[in-house]
């Protein structure tokens, strides 16, 4: 397998595998999430503990034992919290090609969606809350008209996007106008998850006449 690319770029990473399968070479894309994600939370994370880990310092001769013991918790929750964020971000990736992709989400799932199971991709940005600011989203889009697969932009790159579409090779539509969530909701819930399509509203009971 030669490998080419693999550096991390502003944003994320696009590596480009190429295996051999007799005289055709499969081209396989790894796609990784931004890398500014990565250091807000390192970051973020900094600013938690550095103040337990203080207090913690300063305790020994302040608190009791019970107190100092909760304190050293604390301190020891938001370490591991840490570690397993940095570690399940960095497995985190979709791997494209020609004739489909995987993708590994953060907490370890893999999606295997087939080229051929997609119809269409929908790319379109979405108002974020109580904002003018739009972030960027893409659907795959399958026969039923579920989202097969769902990247947005507040964890994915435009070059991530464009490298998914462009290996799919299948119909795209852009939607030039930003739209926000609940306008979404009535035109398409299908591209939505689960948590954001809300209740589903049932029919009004009538009532038969006796």
């Amino acid at each position: 397998m030669a490998m080419q690319g693999g550096n991390w770029g502003a944003t994320g990473s696009v590596d480009l595998s190429a295996t051999e399968d007799g005289d055709d070479g499969l081209k396989v894309m790894t796609l990784r999430p931004r890398r500014s994600l990565f250091r807000r939370f390192a970051l973020q994370s900094a600013i938690v503990a550095l103040p337990l880990i203080g207090i913690a310092m300063w305790s020994e001769q302040q608190f009791n034992p019970g107190t100092r013991w909760a304190l050293a918790w604390s301190v020891l929750v938001v370490a591991v919290l840490a570690v397993y964020v940095v570690v399940r971000y960095r497995r985190t990736e979709i791997s494209v090609s020609p004739y489909g992709l995987v993708e590994r989400g953060f907490f370890g799932g893999l999606n295997s969606v087939a080229a051929r199971d997609v119809v269409s991709i929908v790319r379109l940005h979405t108002y974020r809350r109580a904002s003018d600011e739009t972030t960027p989203q893409l659907f795959l889009v399958g026969r039923d008209g579920r989202c097969l697969l769902r990247m947005r932009g507040a964890f994915w790159d435009d070059e991530a996007m464009d490298a998914v579409s462009a290996s799919l090779g299948v119909e795209e539509i852009v939607r030039p106008a930003p739209i926000t969530v609940s306008e979404l909701r009535a035109s398409d819930p299908k591209l939505l998850y689960w948590f954001e399509q809300g209740l589903l509203r049932r029919p009004a009971k009538t009532s038969k006449a006796a």
